[in-house]
């Protein structure tokens, strides 16, 4: 009987078979995928699991002395939900609701027990229940009632006044997935100058159509979010168009890795961050703060400052859009540009 050792023994064949399934280049991205899911839970268990009031604009208007003692007193209150100032009248206390530098005011009856709470259903009617339920708390503990008044009130369709936070989501999923596509379908490979200026023109013309069609969805067709279509339709064109140049960017610097990093900041980091679900000042700090540089914080900002609030305090969340937009598009352009040139 002849037998075979050494390099003679024939391999295993399953092991040959798992060898030739899985790659070592398979392995490395299911281990980034095993990292993103679990970086996924963290992230928006962590952001939304245990919602709490934390330094959230507020205003008290009463007579200069009673003012003074209600500050004092809400300032004071254990684990600072509040950060209240004084405000001279109510109509200087709606302009500040509607300006988005307040989120609340407590306007207390100078004569009887009956106070008036001002809140704005619109800037996240989960923000306006907490206020409602802080404050109702605190006039029982002093036998003083409470009537709520809505100045922003969400639309009757825009349940929880979410419409905005999911319009902004479709329009960055329509931004990174469409920059994929176009990155995958050529092999993931880094692009040449000329394809990279393609790739950023095909961006814009998606964004000009995807912006117009997620403004008529929401608006005309769905009646879902109230506000000017034009300009819900330039602001999603913006939203699509800095995500998508944010993704041909990563792309162009670290190949198909690239994606991977773009969902990580828009989808793992951003998505939670927003004020969709919690408006920040229910986030915790580190959420609360990443928030508003994020594609998806910026954009549900702004979506519900132009649906509820006049358009009102844009101006920060449209520069940083146009900062994505604009770093991207230079990063794009500039490392194809750079490998183009070496030998």
């Amino acid at each position: 009987m002849t037998q075979t050792t050494g390099a003679d023994t024939p391999r295993n064949p399953f092991l040959a078979e798992v060898k030739d399934a899985v790659t070592p280049r398979a392995t490395l991205l299911v281990i980034g995928v095993v990292a993103l899911h679990l970086l996924f839970i963290a992230s928006y268990v962590g952001a939304l699991h245990d919602p709490k009031p934390k330094d959230v604009p507020f205003g008290v208007v009463a007579p200069q002395a009673a003012a003074q003692q209600a500050v004092t007193r809400l300032a004071n209150l254990p684990g600072d939900p509040l950060d209240p100032r004084a405000v001279p009248d109510e109509a200087t206390a709606r302009t500040k609701i509607l300006n988005r530098e307040l989120d609340g005011a407590l306007l207390i009856a100078p004569d009887g027990t009956t106070d008036t709470l001002l809140v704005a259903t619109g800037g996240g009617r989960v923000l306006a229940t907490t206020l409602e339920t802080l404050v109702t708390t605190l006039e029982k503990s002093e036998a003083r009632t409470l009537r709520t008044l809505d100045v922003a009130p969400a639309d009757r369709h825009d349940a929880n006044g979410l419409s905005s936070f999911y319009v902004t989501v479709g329009w960055c999923v329509g931004g990174y997935l469409c920059a994929s596509i176009m990155t995958i379908s050529s092999g993931a490979g880094r692009p040449t100058s000329r394809r990279s200026l393609i790739r950023l023109i095909a961006m814009a013309l998606v964004a000009i159509a995807g912006g117009l069609g997620g403004a008529l969805i929401v608006g005309p067709i769905l009646g879902a979010l109230p506000g000017s279509i034009a300009a819900l339709w330039g602001l999603g064109a913006l939203i699509i168009f800095a995500v998508g140049a944010a993704t041909l960017a990563c792309q162009a610097m670290f190949g198909l890795a690239g994606i991977g990093l773009v969902i990580l900041i828009v989808v793992i980091l951003g998505n939670p961050s927003a004020g969709g679900a919690l408006p920040p000042p229910l986030l915790p700090p580190f959420w609360r703060d990443i928030g508003p540089a994020l594609p998806p914080g910026a954009g549900t900002w702004a979506a519900r400052s132009i649906a509820y609030f006049k358009g009102n305090d844009t101006t920060a969340a449209l520069l940083t859009l146009s900062a994505w937009a604009a770093v991207g598009t230079a990063i794009t352009l500039l490392t194809a540009g750079l490998r183009n040139r070496k030998p």
